[in-house]
């Protein structure tokens, strides 16, 4: 969103005027503006502490507190402090920043709005239970709507996701976080409207930021494990340079697959993983094997093929990766048998190798390297869907097949082009024998 499109500053403005539409009715709103500047500041301290932490963390409760307490004009004011002042590390940080006000006061108003018209304030003052859980779910549900009908607007202008898949699954992934969230913002508007007051109010906070804090901590050891992961891909770029960004771009690949099969998001993000290590244990393959111009020996070749073992074992520590520590060892079976290092045959090799197979393959068939020039992709598929059943999962291909011709494939040159080629035939002459 570095530089953004004039369609998506159009579409911001737009959400910024329902915005300030919301807050119009402010100066004849009858409310307890102690009670505003008190749950802002609350607010805008929660996000301060969330950046500070590095954690993608927000204080819903305090927003959805404000919707259940406050007239809708005066909940949709709670946000903007918070949203205008928090740190924003990516440009135009400015409208960012415009935008994650405009989008918070429209959620928090679209709730405080529904809560206010199915009496919610009333069964909150009464703690008239259970009903007070009725207004506040559906005003949940409206906050939730909201922001993912927002983000997926955003997400089709701005980053120019496809139209069919920019709302998908926005609102059913939001829909449990926001509910616990809407939860205890409940738990703090009846506290607060309770003869104990707001410093009870506040108590319903803190196992809310611990929690938060739980889930801080494993964010950061997930990005411990990124940033090994990174490190191991840069050590292989670096002593394999002319596959030079292949790993990335065989992540991609495999995710391209994984959500092309309909895989939900935790198995797309550990199949990517799987893509960007598959070749990691080329560290344990003597260089010259791998910058070789010639043919390999039999003997050389053995040598070649141990690296899927190799991969395995420096992965088989990182617990969070999962089946992509079985397509690490694998990739290089096939469906026939004649793959290495076990000879795995059809479903007895794991789905996850199967998929990182074809998409490692694919991208060593359209990527420029410095013995060889990339095929086209149409060319690609061909040999791909030719050699489907033998050495590929036909499911495998035919996923790859879909997910290009809806969002279409862009390969990257891994080597230098601006001398003449030098002769490194490959190790045999078919699709995926590659070192």
């Amino acid at each position: 969103m570095e530089a953004v499109p004039a369609r998506a500053r159009a579409y911001i403005a737009c959400v910024a005027v329902v915005a300030l539409t919301c807050l119009l009715p402010l100066p004849s709103v009858r409310a307890p503006w102690w009670a505003v500047v008190l749950l802002a500041v609350l607010y805008a301290g929660g996000e301060q502490a969330a950046a500070r932490s590095r954690f993608a963390g927000t204080f819903y409760p305090v927003l959805l507190a404000g919707a259940f307490l406050l007239p809708p004009p005066a909940a949709a004011l709670v946000p903007l402090p918070g949203a205008l002042l928090s740190p924003v590390e990516q440009r135009p940080r400015g409208l960012r920043r415009i935008w994650r006000a405009a989008q918070l006061a429209v959620g928090v108003w679209a709730a405080a709005r529904v809560h206010w018209a199915m009496g919610g304030r009333d069964a909150v003052v009464a703690s008239d239970f259970p009903y007070a859980l009725v207004p506040a779910g559906v005003a949940v549900l409206a906050f939730c709507l909201v922001l993912s009908l927002l983000d997926g607007g955003i997400l089709a202008l701005a980053e120019r996701t496809p139209v069919r898949q920019a709302w998908r699954g926005l609102f059913l992934r939001s829909l449990a976080p926001v509910a616990v969230h809407g939860l205890a913002g409940l738990m703090m508007a009846v506290l607060w409207r309770s003869p104990y007051g707001p410093v009870a109010a506040l108590l319903v906070l803190l196992p809310m930021g611990v929690s938060w804090w739980v889930f801080a901590q494993y964010h950061r050891e997930r990005a411990a494990h990124q940033a090994t992961i990174r490190a191991l891909v840069q050590a292989v770029d670096i002593k394999d340079e002319y596959t030079r960004g292949h790993s990335e771009r065989v992540g991609q690949a495999s995710m391209m697959i994984a959500r092309e099969l309909g895989m939900d998001d935790a198995r797309i993000e550990v199949l990517r993983f799987a893509g960007i290590l598959h070749d990691v244990g080329k560290l344990g393959v003597p260089t010259r094997l791998l910058r070789k111009d010639g043919p390999l020996t039999p003997e050389e070749r053995r040598i070649i093929e141990l690296h899927p073992e190799y991969g395995h074992e420096m992965v088989r520590g990182i617990s969070f990766l999962g089946e992509a520590r079985a397509a690490v060892l694998h990739h290089h079976e096939r469906l026939d048998g004649s793959g290495y290092p076990y000879g795995l045959t059809g479903p007895h090799i794991p789905e996850s190798a199967r998929v990182v197979a074809v998409a490692d393959a694919f991208d060593a068939m359209t990527s420029t390297r410095s013995y060889r020039r990339a095929r086209p992709v149409g060319a690609a598929l061909e040999e791909l869907e030719r050699c489907a059943g033998s050495q590929f999962d036909p499911r495998m291909v035919t996923a790859l097949v879909g997910a290009l011709a809806r969002h279409g494939w862009h390969p990257a040159v891994t080597a230098d082009e601006t001398g003449l080629p030098r002769p490194r035939p490959s190790v045999v002459g078919r699709p995926g024998a590659r070192r």
